[in-house]
């Protein structure tokens, strides 16, 4: 693969990221300095520190994927027998627990996709957490910013996606699901449910 390609998925990856964890930060610290003369600098640094956070100090984890349900009312029969459900696949990232109790993380994930093709994720996630009262469980809920690489969305140039994200377990290993609404108003196209799980392995 040409390097000038590399670089530029590198480049659009973190511009991405950035401005998604800038998101998240503004929805759960004070606002920053009103100075005009600083504000966007100290916007910038705060937001490659919080990426450098997790990457850092986040606890290494290990993503399995393996079911993708597409919608039935979006998807015709005939059209679900011939797409992929064992939506199988691995993956690894970080995830950091914030001061305010939530899960911030960073991540890359390779699935086999709805037309037994490779699907390349990488991206960032916040997630909103909420224990379960008595239990040791929790659940979560947010949303994931991230990079897709797929062969028939632009010939597999990484593309942005945000979707929501929601969870349910331990700190240490939850079931995780995202959604995927209908992208294009193709009749052979619907909406999709994956399933998968992620396990802290420190």
């Amino acid at each position: 693969m040409p390097r000038k390609f590399l670089s530029s998925c590198l480049a659009a990856l973190t511009t991405f990221l950035l401005l998604s964890t800038a998101y998240a930060q503004e929805t759960t610290t004070e606002p920053a300095s009103t100075n005009s003369t600083t504000g966007s600098v100290g916007w910038w640094q705060q937001t490659k520190d919080r990426l450098g956070n997790i990457a850092d100090n986040g606890a290494e984890e290990v993503y399995l994927s393996g079911y993708a349900y597409h919608g039935r009312n979006t998807y015709t029969p005939e059209r679900i027998r011939e797409l992929n459900e064992k939506a199988w696949g691995i993956g690894g990232g970080r995830t950091f627990r914030n001061a305010d109790g939530n899960d911030e993380s960073l991540y890359f994930f390779g699935i086999r996709d709805s037309h037994f093709k490779p699907q390349l994720m990488a991206g960032y996630a916040y997630e909103w957490v909420f224990n379960v009262p008595k239990t040791p469980l929790e659940v979560s809920a947010g949303y994931t910013a991230m990079l897709v690489s797929r062969q028939d969305y632009f010939g597999g140039f990484p593309f942005p996606l945000p979707l929501p994200l929601a969870g349910i377990g331990t700190k240490k290993a939850k079931l995780m699901v995202s959604y995927v609404p209908r992208l294009s108003g193709n009749k052979g196209n619907g909406d999709v449910l994956l399933i998968f799980a992620r396990f802290q392995v420190q």
